[in-house]
């Protein structure tokens, strides 16, 4: 089981689109995956509720507070099958709140959006990362997806700046386009759209996919390696 973060301290950055892009990414390829949502707007499990019934199938906890009389352990008991786990977090994570949060995590992956604001806020949420939760890369690996990107901007190219300063690795690019609000609509992932304009969008996936496998095979052998 191998379970991805998807997180960033700062809201509207594009956590759930690209926690669900993830899971139905995994789930279309044939692995059994669950999506975790903690947010208590609760988007990613509307996505999911909105899912058509010929879609490859995907697990869905909310693991928000709610008023249904059950135990924490078994709101997010995992079925022994699970091969893929998502997690989509709310923002504002500090503190205990972001260490418990990423317990258990293989990968963090860090929507950023290209505006100055999001930078700082970036900036600051994985110097917590490193000073406060402790994260040691060659345990956990952090990973960047830039959102909403529209190339050629003044924007963007800042963002790029600032992202060639840091030691983590950009696995992703991904365009602004209605493409992603109509995927979600219908409770889709953009590679389940079959239209030829998605396929630049589904390339791009492609690569943030293969990069997670390749990184998740790397860590098994890190640690095999580490306990021979």
């Amino acid at each position: 089981m191998q379970r991805i973060t998807v997180i960033n301290m700062k809201g509207g950055c594009g956590k759930t689109t690209v926690a669900t892009n993830l899971a139905s990414a995994y789930a279309t390829a044939g692995r059994n995956t669950t999506l975790i949502d903690y947010d208590p707007q609760g988007s990613s499990m509307y996505w999911l509720n909105s899912r058509p019934d010929e879609a490859a199938r995907i697990n869905g906890i909310a693991a928000y507070p709610n008023n249904k009389p059950v135990t924490r352990s078994w709101q997010l008991h995992l079925s022994h099958d699970t091969e893929r786990v998502i997690v989509d977090t709310p923002a504002g994570l500090k503190g205990l709140d972001l260490i418990d949060q990423l317990k258990g995590t293989h990968i963090i992956l860090i929507p950023v959006l290209p505006s100055s604001i999001d930078t700082h806020a970036t900036a600051d949420f994985i110097r917590d990362l490193y000073l406060r939760a402790k994260i040691q890369p060659n345990r956990i690996r952090l990973c960047i997806v830039c959102n909403r990107v529209r190339a050629n901007t003044l924007s963007f190219r800042s963002l790029e700046r600032f992202l060639s300063a840091l030691d983590i690795p950009v696995i992703g690019k991904l365009r602004d386009t209605q493409n992603y609000n109509k995927a979600s609509e219908r409770g889709l992932g953009i590679h389940e759209m079959g239209s030829l304009a998605d396929e630049r969008d589904r390339a791009e996936w492609r690569g943030i996919i293969d990069w997670m496998d390749t990184s998740m095979q790397e860590r098994r052998l890190q640690i095999v390696s580490d306990h021979p």
